[in-house]
């Protein structure tokens, strides 16, 4: 099941903290798409995924914003 989570206009750490808490409700493979235009996410969210071993499965730029697909980890 796919999850959307709109991070935009939060500054770090708070994209990762509410990716977090929004991942600890999720099944494990459910994905949560997560956008974000805080520019310290680019270093925040891959780092965030590699800790607590869920798939940064893909990121891309839209617009200002990022948009992070994560696969929660089983």
């Amino acid at each position: 099941m796919t999850h959307d989570l709109d991070a935009t206009g939060l500054l770090c750490p708070l994209p990762v903290l509410k990716a977090r808490k929004r991942l600890q409700a999720l099944a494990p493979g459910d994905r949560l798409i997560v956008r974000t235009d805080d520019p310290a996410a680019v270093i925040d969210m891959p780092h965030f995924c590699n800790e607590a071993g869920h798939e940064l499965a893909a990121s891309r730029e839209d617009g200002a914003a990022m948009v992070w697909e994560i696969i929660k980890a089983g």
